[in-house]
């Protein structure tokens, strides 16, 4: 039986939550974004639970949300969340806040080694708990929100601190508990969240379908058409038209109505509605100069790539005497980035975004290891 929901939709609200939780030493979080209906998405609901009670904090209705950073930001409370870096990402970017003192029941299940990661498996095997998680579609961004949708968002908090408490007891039994805080702290180092539109981006939708110049320079005009009608109507430019019904378009090319409309994704709705402009659109692209092929990357250095070959090597043997997934032990950026600058000394090791220290003491003679054995012979 969940307890009353407190449903904080005023600043005045606000300050009073924010002076209840400043004396707790644990909160769990989460966040609702409306990015599947909304062109530029934002976060629609901050829930959080003690170990006692559950608050939903409505961003929509409240002038001022500054009351919650010193908590986010304190040292001394530690802040639970379940897939911890999108929602992280997500109140930077809405409010600059500052994250300290995270744990991410998620990346906790991973250095254990569970392989069903999600809340809804956690709860099941941990807590026998089933969760309804068909609102995860829901539109955060409507109000007044249906109570189906407020208890889902509630439960996705209040049972995150007891859920804590049991990975954090096996985390301890395993002796990783300080492996999975390192990367709770990177977790409080990602970058805020942006909105941006790449103009180029037809490429990538153009070059894994394999189009050819023509239907290239197609697709480059229904691209660039789609996300100006996304931004006017507010919609997420998958809403508009998604990204298999421009390659259909730019490869059907239909001449009129009827075939705009038979085009695999469009139907009658968007037909009426764009049909005309699709038109006029796939007949510009047509006569267009074809657009430049998009500058390659320059190939990696041979030995980079035998270098990181073996680092890779390296952590899958690790990762299956642990059995965990291989990123578990070392993030791919990070190797990446080892084979790259060549590290001697642990020192420069130490400069790696990935390494803490933690990754330092456990790999590091294994790593510079890997790395001396090509240095000598790139150097013979």
């Amino acid at each position: 039986m969940l307890p009353p929901l407190q449903y904080i939709d005023d600043d005045n609200g606000l300050r009073a939550l924010a002076a209840q939780l400043a004396r707790e030493t644990l909160i769990a979080v989460d966040t609702e974004s409306n990015s599947l209906h909304a062109y530029r998405e934002r976060v629609c609901l901050i829930q959080i639970s003690t170990r006692s009670a559950d608050a939903i904090v409505d961003p929509l209705t409240i002038g001022d949300l500054s009351p919650l950073a010193p908590l986010f930001a304190d040292p001394n409370i530690e802040k639970v969340f379940h897939a911890a870096e999108y929602d992280v990402m997500c109140l930077k970017r809405d409010y600059g806040f500052r994250f300290y003192n995270l744990f991410d029941t998620m990346i906790a299940a991973r250095v254990c080694g569970i392989k069903q990661i999600g809340l809804g498996n956690l709860l099941a095997d941990y807590a026998g708990i089933q969760v309804d998680k068909s609102h995860q579609r829901d539109n955060w961004g409507q109000r007044p929100l249906p109570k189906d949708s407020l208890v889902y968002a509630q439960m996705d908090t209040h049972y995150l601190p007891a859920l804590r408490d049991q990975l954090t007891a096996r985390l301890t039994e395993l002796k990783r508990l300080e492996m999975a805080r390192e990367s709770f702290d990177d977790l409080c180092k990602s970058r805020a969240a942006q909105h941006n539109f790449d103009p180029d981006g037809y490429w990538k939708i153009a070059l894994s379908h394999k189009l050819s110049p023509r239907e290239t320079a197609i697709i480059r005009e229904l691209y660039l058409w789609r996300e100006r009608v996304a931004e006017e109507r507010d919609l997420p430019p998958f809403k508009v038209l998604n990204d298999k019904t421009l390659v259909a378009l730019a490869i059907d090319q239909p001449t009129n109505m009827n075939d705009i409309i038979n085009t695999h994704g469009v139907g009658g709705s968007n037909g009426r509605r764009y049909g005309r402009e699709l038109m006029k659109l796939i007949e510009r692209g047509k006569h267009a100069t074809a657009p430049p092929q998009p500058p390659l990357e320059p190939p990696a250095d041979p030995l980079q790539v035998e270098v990181y070959a073996a680092l890779r090597d390296w952590r899958k043997a690790r990762a299956a005497a642990l059995d965990v997934e291989s990123d578990v032990i070392i993030a791919r950026e990070a190797l990446w980035s080892i084979s790259e600058q060549m590290p001697a000394t642990p020192d420069a090791l130490d400069g790696i975004p990935g390494l803490g220290p933690w990754r330092l003491n456990a790999y590091g003679e294994d790593l510079l290891r890997i790395v001396r054995r090509f240095s000598r012979r790139g150097s013979a």
